[in-house]
Parts: structure tokens; sequence; C-alpha cells
């Protein structure tokens, strides 16, 4: 099967890391922040249960945000760019959908010559000083069923679309009509491997081309 739009979770799939975590771990607040964010993953806490309650903990600064994007790029899953160049080659549409924080993201995008008005993701509110003020609350991402709205928009111009990721927020762009891939090359979650329609364990990102293509 092949399909116009291919979309991709950006933490622990096409980065290693889990980016607030990792803002948390730079705070002294690793093990607090972690157990929200993998309850929310695996399905045992709704996302908006643990988002606004991350960030108020964390406060991460427009530095920690500039810490975090070149650490995306650095800790970059093995076979990314090759995957997002192959897809562009054959005149697939490719867009990010994350529920982490999009200036953090940004940099990683542009890296792989993904454009920022496909980048889709929560925005941080910082004051003039560059200190954290807040997050986009409004945003459909840092809520359960984000995904799926992202994906029922875009499947508004596009007949066929196709979601990757790891965690339990990507399973929901199935509810917008998505065929749903689950990455495990970073992170194996039962859940994903069980509902996703199709799952790959590969540490290779690669891996999902030929059942993308």
């Amino acid at each position: 099967m092949s399909y116009d739009v291919i979309c991709f979770d950006c933490d622990s799939t096409l980065s290693r890391v889990e980016g607030i975590d990792e803002l948390a771990r730079r705070n002294g607040l690793f093990e607090q922040v972690a157990a929200l964010t993998d309850a929310a993953m695996n399905g045992e806490l709704a996302l908006e249960d643990v988002y606004a309650n991350r960030l108020d903990l964390i406060k991460p600064d427009k530095a920690a945000i500039d810490w975090l994007a070149e650490l995306y790029i650095a800790e970059m899953v093995e076979g990314v760019s090759e995957t997002i160049k192959t897809l562009q080659a054959n005149n697939k549409l490719i867009h990010i959908i994350s529920g982490g924080l999009r200036q953090a993201i940004l940099p990683l995008a542009e890296q792989l010559g993904i454009p920022d008005e496909h980048v889709h993701a929560v925005d941080v509110l910082f004051d003039d000083d560059g200190n954290y003020q807040d997050f986009a609350r409004h945003s459909p991402l840092a809520v359960s069923g984000g995904k799926a709205r992202i994906c029922r928009r875009l499947r508004m111009h596009h007949s066929s679309l196709v979601m990757i990721g790891d965690g339990k927020t990507d399973l929901e762009a199935k509810l917008a009509g998505a065929y749903m891939i689950g990455f495990g090359g970073v992170v194996r979650r039962p859940l994903v491997e069980e509902q996703a329609d199709s799952y790959v364990s590969d540490t290779s990102l690669a891996a999902v081309l030929p059942l993308v293509l």
C-alpha cells in the first residue's frame, strides 16, 4: 500500500530521546517527570492529566529549549535521514505530529528538509527575557485524541495517510482513518505492539519504508 501523507511522531521515533523527560533530567526532576510521561504513553493516564503538570515542574526557558533542539538532532534514530530522503524522492508529503515542544523540534525538521508548517507540536510561550511563561493550552496535541484531530484535518485534503510512532497517542490516528505503524526501535510498548496495524522493532527507521512505499 502506498500513502500520500506520511506522519511521524518525534520522541522515540525520529529521535531517541523523550524531550520533556530530558528537560526534567537537566533540572534534577527526571524520575518524577519520566514516570508521568511513561504512564501517558502506556495508556495508564490521560495526556491532559500529565501535560501541564510536567511543564509546571520543569518551567523550561528558551536556553533549555535550544539545548533540547540540539539533543534531538544529536540523538537522531538510525536511518532517519535516509528514510525521509527516500520518501521525499517519491513525492510523499511528510508531517511531524508530536505532543512535544514545537520550538525544540523545528531545527530537527529543518535539517530533514521538512517545512515548519508541517510540524504539528505544542508551542512554548516565553516572556521578553526568555523565561518560561506557559504553553499553548489550546493545542489539541496537549490532550488525548489530539493526533486524531490533526490527522482528520490532513485527511480532508489527502486520501491516504499513515502515522508512525511508538506511543498510545500515535494509535489515536486510527480513529481518523489513518494506517498506524508502531515503531519499537527505541521503546517497545506492548499496547502499541498489540493495536498497531503493523509493527516494526528494527532499530533503524528505514524498516518502515517497505510498508509505506
